[in-house]
């Protein structure tokens, strides 16, 4: 009699263990990736990365300073705004005219403060 309870036993047990490795099963779903989302993820690092640069200029830095915004906050904004932020702002920079043709460096320097500011407000 006990060997037809610990053989029942065993039974139900490799019952429910058969029953939870087939319910827990994790299916792996596997999408292809495509070149124009991949690229368009790096090219929005770039410009980001980018923008954060005319940061690390001495002039744009003292100029912050002067109007009382810390490089590290103006950082943070840059790491905040969406996507469509970054590419705006990196767009208005491919516009300016080279070796400020047009403005000088204190203006685009001013111009740039004011839309990181500009765009943190919209936030």
């Amino acid at each position: 009699m006990d060997r037809d309870l610990t053989d029942y036993f065993l039974y139900a047990l490799a019952v429910v263990l058969v029953f939870f490795i087939l319910g827990t099963g994790a299916a792996a779903y596997a999408g292809m990736i495509d070149t124009e989302q991949v690229v368009a993820g790096e090219q929005l690092n770039q410009e980001r990365e980018r923008v954060k640069a005319l940061l690390d200029r001495q002039d744009v830095a003292k100029q912050m300073q002067i109007l009382g915004v810390a490089p590290g906050d103006a950082r943070g904004r840059i790491d905040a705004m969406t996507d469509r932020e970054v590419r705006l702002l990196a767009s208005r920079l491919e516009m300016l005219p080279a070796a400020g043709a047009s403005f000088s460096n204190n203006e685009i320097i001013i111009i740039v403060i004011l839309l990181v500011i500009a765009l943190a407000i919209a936030l």
